[in-house]
């Protein structure tokens, strides 16, 4: 294009060829500034800037430049990013907060920066993921049961069975106490039989004593569907060292949702591989569990850590079982091995879970009894039409 011509813009051409243009035309100073700038479509401020430029730098002063700050007075100090960096890949399943309060912890007086540009940090290493986007469930029950202290209540579930290395499967127990999130136990077993269970619980008892109540789902060990009010072997042992079993709604993990979240984190930090064999994956366990109590920030706690706020229950465990007793206006019968006890010339079925227990029964109606076992109600008999309806 001539000088004098239509206004092209300088995108239209490399930006460079234009500007050397540019200053051969106002060189030769047969044009005024007004006018180049016009025929050259730019701002009389820009056609300034390039002469000026120009006449202090020659041709490569014409060069575009970078417009980034010439200092960030922001910028993370190199050594946090640094301890940043390395925490994540120490731990990668912490988010930016957790690191920050761990590390905010063991250097107080260094200049952290905020979650968000943690992130930012964390990702232009290559140290995030990108999510698969979640269905979205509904927002979770209310709890079940308010606690008010540790040992109110601990929940227990055994985590989904996997494949070890050894082609074996594996069934992690999880025990925790519901107040303080602190991770009671976690070990790992070859089925959920009550074989395997109840001397994890015993060794629990011994160590951390007796809670007031046991949150689980129905699944096997701890509850029957052939059993009323769905007792278990386990459970009626629990039952008789003072604790009460609760269970959620079948169907419904989510009141038990705290349990359900610990199992989650727990199969990223030691499922995913998992280990060759019981005793190896055992160890994860372990390192998992003194991890999770002792230096992961929970956000349910004020980003502090569970070991900080549980302490063992005042009651203490006994192995001696003791027998369920019963107010003195009670009639009290034992269950046989095949479960049914005898009443009034009648053979009463209950349940063979109770094989050897001792139940209760109050009359509370004129020929209407309640069946008990200890402070649970099993269900009505009706002496009238002599059946026995369990719950």
């Amino acid at each position: 294009m001539g000088i004098g011509g239509t206004a092209m813009p300088w995108d239209e051409r490399t930006r460079m060829d234009q500007r050397v243009r540019f200053i051969g035309a106002l060189t030769s100073c047969r044009y005024t500034m007004t006018e180049l700038c016009g025929a050259f479509g730019i701002s009389r401020k820009t056609g300034y800037k390039w002469a000026e430029r120009y006449a202090q730098e020659g041709v490569d002063g014409l060069k575009d430049r970078s417009r980034a700050p010439q200092s960030c007075p922001h910028r993370t100090e190199s050594r946090c990013e640094q301890a940043l960096v390395e925490a994540r890949r120490k731990h990668p399943l912490w988010g930016p907060r957790k690191l920050l309060v761990v590390l905010r912890r063991r250097h107080p007086d260094w200049a952290w920066p905020a979650p968000s540009t943690a992130g930012a940090i964390l990702k232009r290493h290559g140290l995030v993921q990108p999510r698969r986007r979640r269905r979205r469930h509904p927002p979770p029950a209310k709890p079940v049961i308010e606690v008010q202290q540790p040992n109110d209540l601990w929940t227990a579930d055994f985590k989904g069975e996997f494949r070890m290395g050894n082609s074996k499967l594996c069934y992690p127990l999880t025990v925790a106490d519901q107040k303080s999130r602190y991770l009671l136990g976690c070990e790992g077993k070859s089925s959920v039989a009550r074989s395997g269970a109840q001397p994890v619980f015993e060794r629990l008892f011994a160590e951390y004593g007796l809670p007031a109540k046991i949150l689980t789902d129905g699944g096997s060990p701890f509850a029957s569907a052939r059993s009323p009010r769905r007792l278990s072997r386990l459970s009626v042992w629990w039952i008789l060292l003072g604790i009460e079993p609760v269970l959620i709604e079948p169907g419904h993990p989510e009141q038990n949702g705290c349990h359900e979240r610990m199992h989650r984190t727990l199969k990223a930090a030691t499922a995913r591989p998992p280990a060759s064999c019981m005793q190896s994956q055992q160890r994860s366990f372990d390192r998992f569990r003194q991890q999770y109590n002792e230096l992961r920030p929970h956000e349910s706690l004020d980003m502090r850590q569970p070991a900080e706020f549980y302490m063992p229950s005042s009651r203490t465990y006994s192995q001696e079982t003791p027998d369920v007793t019963y107010p003195g206006h009670y009639e009290v019968r034992r269950v046989r091995p095949k479960g049914d006890i005898k009443w009034r010339g009648q053979m009463l079925f209950v349940s063979e879970t109770l094989g050897g227990q001792h139940v209760g029964l109050e009359e509370t109606d004129d020929g209407l009894w309640s069946l008990r076992f200890g402070p649970l109600l099993l269900g009505r008999y009706d002496e009238r039409n002599q059946s026995l309806d369990l719950l």
